[in-house]
């Protein structure tokens, strides 16, 4: 054997032999010894099926607690409406189930009052506001008419400037003016003060025709002949200073019958030509006409 090939070796695996031996044998008798079955140990506990019983015999089989029979709910005809669900839960009466109880409550009639001040205070908001917009409407309303009535009231004093005060009058001017022997101011309220007629308009004859300017007189005249043969009535408006001389004149205004262009620059031309009589007390501007009638031929 090539493992005991020396003394050395087959010394040392005689030895091991003899050792392994005499510790199995050592075993046998200085071993550990155990019963079997061994010995139970710790404490007997006897599992019951429920939480309450009596007596000293133990049942062979697991015991049920018996079930209170529920009375079976009768049957009723079932109606057009799906019948309500009753909660047969029993009701917790303990006294942190009704404290719970009241402060959900308190809870939800807080929310409560809460949604309706905020649904009171919207209206309200909305109500300001629509007060704000109408006083605001009223107030432009108000703002508009005024600035109306004194456009209105500049527009007139301009006018009685030109025209002579007329509308500024206080019925307490003096003087007499008409064809009738009794005294008074002979007219229409309405009419044209500046009209040489008192009732219906200028005729259609040859010749200026008339004239007009509140308070004064004519002093002189003249006409510009047509270059044309057209005939008809110019209405020349007027503008005379105190000095009685016509600074200003705008042929075919209302009244016109012809407004042919050949009429309408001699009117211009033959208004110049008229000169009323001086007056420091008149308007620096004051408004009249010159009606000039034309005729064929002339």
């Amino acid at each position: 054997m090539a493992l005991l090939d020396t003394r050395h070796k087959k010394k040392s695996f005689s030895l091991t032999v003899f050792l392994l031996s005499a510790l199995v044998l050592l075993l046998f008798y200085i071993g550990l010894t155990y019963m079997d079955p061994p010995i139970e140990n710790g404490i007997t506990v006897n599992f019951g099926s429920m939480e309450f019983g009596s007596g000293r015999e133990q049942p062979q089989e697991l015991l049920r607690p018996k079930q209170e029979e529920t009375p079976q709910p009768v049957e009723t005809e079932k109606t057009a409406a799906e019948p309500e669900e009753v909660d047969e839960t029993p009701e917790d009466t303990s006294p942190d189930k009704e404290a719970e109880n009241l402060l959900t409550q308190e809870r939800e009639e807080a929310i409560r009052i809460q949604k309706e001040n905020e649904a009171k205070r919207k209206a309200e908001e909305a109500a300001r506001k629509l007060k704000e917009e109408a006083e605001r409407a009223e107030r432009e309303r108000q703002a508009a008419i005024e600035r109306a009535r004194q456009e209105e009231e500049a527009k007139k004093r301009k006018l009685d400037a030109l025209m002579g005060g007329i509308n500024n009058a206080d019925g307490t001017a003096q003087g007499n003016e008409g064809d009738d022997a009794l005294p008074g101011d002979k007219g229409q309220p309405d009419g044209d003060p500046y009209a040489n007629s008192y009732y219906g308009s200028p005729g259609s004859g040859s010749g200026t025709g008339g004239y007009g300017l509140k308070g004064r007189s004519l002093a002189s005249r003249g006409k510009e002949e047509q270059n044309c043969n057209e005939e008809g009535r110019v209405v020349v408006r007027i503008v005379v200073d105190q000095n009685g001389r016509v600074i200003e004149a705008t042929p075919g205004v209302k009244g016109t019958t012809n407004n042919h262009p050949c009429l309408l620059d001699p009117a211009r031309k033959t208004a110049f030509l008229h000169r009323w009589n001086p007056d420091s007390k008149a308007p620096a501007q004051q408004i009249g006409f010159v009606v000039v009638n034309f005729k064929l031929g002339e």
